[in-house]
């Protein structure tokens, strides 16, 4: 992502700096099944971890739906996006005003009209029925939310019975992301 000034950002301390987070399987002859990424978030909440997820997708040229599970919700996640630097922001739309070409959707439903490659839940968002067709599902989630937690679980297990590859990511004291399973 390039800042209004023709400058990129730095690293935000406290994410991990693997490529883990976005990084797209290229050079496959065949579809690869969804990579499903649990973020447990502990340390840090979702406004301040999930702008830079997204910018890492787009630099990676991926475009980008964000689902939240709280349709009242999506007007912050709006504003978020227009406003969580002050020297950038991250161009999108919601899915109701959305061109075919948008880099980033954000939605309160399963839809994906931009064609996106990765998809964000977030705030409970349900898993989409159509899971395996991205190349990446993000999954975050609140660890302050029990019934939060217990949903992540119910959706790993089924991430692992569906036989897709599912990563466990946890913060720890210092707000770096830790690969736990």
């Amino acid at each position: 992502m390039v800042r209004k000034d023709g400058s990129r950002p730095q690293q935000h301390p406290g994410y991990a700096t693997e490529d883990h987070d976005i990084q797209p399987q290229s050079g496959q002859n065949t579809p690869m099944p969804a990579e499903i990424l649990f973020y447990h978030l502990t340390r840090q909440p979702l406004d301040a971890v999930l702008p830079s997820l997204v910018e890492k997708s787009l630099g990676r040229g991926w475009r980008v739906v964000i689902q939240s599970g709280n349709p009242e919700r999506i007007g912050a996640l709006d504003t978020l996006l227009w406003a969580y630097d002050d020297a950038s922001f991250l161009p999108h739309a919601v899915a109701a005003e959305a061109a075919p070409d948008e880099p980033i959707v954000i939605a309160s439903d399963h839809a994906n009209p931009n064609g996106a490659a990765i998809r964000f839940l977030v705030e409970r968002a349900p898993l989409p029925d159509d899971l395996a067709t991205y190349e990446r599902v993000v999954i975050m989630f609140d660890g302050n939310d029990d019934e939060a937690v217990a949903e992540a679980r119910d959706h790993w297990k089924l991430v692992k019975g569906q036989g897709l590859a599912g990563t466990y990511w946890q913060q720890d004291e210092d707000g770096r992301w830790n690969k736990k399973a």
